[in-house]
């Protein structure tokens, strides 16, 4: 029988601060991202992460953010990556090779989340967001997520998470692209709003 090995790789992201792990393995389905920005974050039921709570056990980890194939760290910023890299990606493949839980969460949690109560507009809009947005933002170690759309104002509001999270670059990249884009392939949206930033 074959077994596996866990391959790591790491890359640099427009935030200095993170650095995206990259695996060769599924850490959680297609669409599903968990952001802790403290270790208490990883012991709710909701987003229950032994690995979340053990990468806190490193000084310098600010913030742990969990998706599909990769983990993006945000460090410290006093914290130098150069001085951290190598003793994380060991802690990480160790923690693989011992078959450790990534989560403990009941399989319900798993299940795909969609709303059937969605109008035509906010279908439209996370189908763009599906399609042309999401898959650029992760390539940079973060992940957007649709919150809320008022009809009224065409006001669109999102969850920016991972390496976007107090990204310097982030509000630009949210207006001059992710606004645009939005604006353009469905015109009810007049503005893009971070929620939470």
């Amino acid at each position: 029988m074959l077994t596996s090995t866990v391959t790591i790789y790491t890359e640099s992201t427009p935030n200095p601060h993170s650095m995206k792990f990259v695996f060769n393995v599924e850490l959680l389905p297609e669409g599903m991202s968990f952001d802790y920005t403290q270790p208490a974050d990883g012991l709710t039921k909701e987003k229950n992460s032994p690995l979340a709570v053990a990468l806190f056990g490193f000084e310098f980890v600010r913030r742990v953010f969990i998706t599909n194939n990769f983990i993006t760290l945000t460090k410290t910023e006093n914290a130098a990556w150069e001085d951290e890299l190598f003793g994380i990606k060991q802690y990480l493949k160790k923690y693989f090779a011992e078959k450790q839980p990534v989560f403990s969460l009941p399989a319900s949690e798993f299940a795909a989340e969609g709303d059937s109560s969605d109008s035509e507009i906010i279908i439209q809009i996370k189908q763009v967001l599906e399609e042309y947005v999401k898959p650029a933002v992760e390539s940079d170690g973060g992940a957007i997520t649709f919150h809320s759309f008022d009809e009224s104002t065409g006001q669109m509001k999102v969850l920016l998470q991972g390496s976007c999270s107090g990204c310097p670059s982030s509000q630009m990249t949210l207006k001059a692209g992710i606004e645009t884009l939005m604006t353009r392939m469905v015109p009810s949206v007049k503005e893009v709003v971070a929620e939470g930033v």
